[in-house]
């Protein structure tokens, strides 16, 4: 029998603010039923009554009870079966589950857990153990909701951001394509010389930048440049300064000068890149800077004059195999106002081949932190002395994701590579 004193009524658990709970309760005494539903009726619930486990789950299927209130021996059915039953119904939201019960051993308390019993109330059921374990029922259902309400949010907002991330993801790849644009070709015959480009970035976009342009009759212009920092804002500043050399607006290309007979030369070289750090310094609003290598090449006589601005020394590697590095060094662009830039010399013979390379390559760390280096750079061209053009290039970022054991390289890579073989004078 239950022991309901009239005191607690008024103080009865109230289900949260405008929901009104649905409680399931099953037992086969009508009696019992009636004692039970009547007091939960008083209580602000909507109560839902089956005779049977069978019965009960029919409801389930139909009308998802937040709380169901269960004797554990029933004819047919028991009160456990029906539990194990209730936990493999597909529902939107979770029921607490309370078992009725005379059973008071550990075992039978465990069963009753294994089973998917959530509380237990043993019989005779007295008032204030009913209101306590009903209490705590919506304190768990009050808190689920809210974890799924929060879900929810959860998931749209992961949806939102994965729909705004495929968004960036097609801009990065068009941005991709557009810098990929920048340099059109990756290898052309110049004269009887090969020159081939390598440009690959760390992300979709980068910072690093290699092309060439026509400078005068048998000159070769050549740059290769590497933007502190990576990703949109660098390919932004790359972009811009693919504009200060270009090859198809000389008028703009700010390594060439005008001659009287209004055809183009290449200007000193220094002096070049000291105007393109001013024009930077007073221009461009940014806290990039940029490292720089600047040639020209007599296609004629292979002596390349080179001005280099914190760039990588560039490698010449000798028919017979030798290599040779050499540079002054210089400071990067973009840092300080009146930088002076000078220059050197290189001379290159009938099947020699000039190399520039990002420091993307002798930066680039194995999987211990060790450092390419120079010296391994070295050891990787001696290994391609057969290889030339595109393929030597190629090969040699195979080489690097060998020795860095991954693919993807935490630095842009790009390169430019000069095979020379004199040019003729044949008019």
């Amino acid at each position: 029998m239950l022991n309901l004193p009239s005191h607690i009524l008024s103080d009865a658990p109230q289900p949260d603010q405008g929901i009104k709970r649905r409680i399931l309760v099953v037992d086969d005494s009508k009696l019992q039923r009636k004692i039970l539903s009547s007091s939960l009726m008083r209580w602000g619930y909507d109560v839902i009554e089956a005779d049977c486990g069978d019965s009960a789950l029919r409801i389930c299927a139909e009308h998802r009870p937040d709380i169901v209130v269960s004797d554990w021996i029933m004819p047919g059915m028991t009160g456990l079966e029906f539990c194990k039953e209730f936990r493999e119904l597909t529902l939107d939201s979770y029921g607490y589950f309370i078992l009725l019960t005379s059973k008071s051993e550990k075992n039978d308390v465990a069963e009753g857990l294994d089973a998917g019993a959530d509380d237990f109330l043993t019989k005779p059921v007295n008032g204030n153990e009913l209101r306590a374990r009903i209490t705590a029922g919506e304190r768990i259902l009050k808190m689920q909701r809210e974890l799924k309400q929060k879900n929810e949010m959860i998931g749209d907002t992961l949806k939102e951001l994965q729909r705004l991330y495929d968004s960036l993801d097609n801009d990065l790849m068009e941005a991709k394509k557009l810098q990929q644009s920048l340099v059109p070709e990756q290898h052309r015959q110049i004269g009887d010389s090969d020159l081939s480009l390598l440009l690959r970035s760390s992300g979709h976009v980068g910072g690093d930048l290699v092309g060439y342009f026509e400078a005068g009759e048998g000159h070769l212009g050549l740059y290769a440049l590497d933007v502190s920092g990576h990703g949109v804002s660098s390919a932004l500043m790359t972009a811009r300064l693919a504009g200060y050399l270009s090859g198809s607006a000389q008028d703009q290309n700010i390594a060439l000068e005008k001659c009287e007979n209004g055809a183009y030369r290449s200007r000193p070289l220094g002096a070049a890149i000291e105007t393109l750090n001013e024009l930077v310094l007073d221009e461009m609003e940014t806290e990039h800077y940029f490292t720089l290598m600047l040639a020209d090449v007599d296609l004629e006589t292979g002596l390349v004059k080179m001005a280099q601005a914190g760039h990588p020394h560039p490698l010449i590697q000798r028919k017979n195999g030798t290599i040779e590095q050499t540079g002054s060094g210089g400071f990067p662009v973009g840092l300080m106002s009146g930088a002076a830039f000078g220059e050197f010399e290189m001379q290159l013979n009938p099947g020699d081949r000039l190399v520039i390379l990002s420091d993307g390559v002798t930066e680039c760390p194995n999987q211990q932190g060790e450092l390419l280096g120079e010296t391994g750079l070295e050891d990787m061209m001696r290994n391609l002395a057969d290889a030339s053009g595109s393929d030597l290039l190629e090969s040699l970022i195979w080489k690097l994701c060998e020795f860095a054991g991954t693919a993807d390289f935490p630095d842009d890579i790009s390169g430019v590579l000069f095979e020379y073989q004199p040019q003729t004078n044949e008019r």
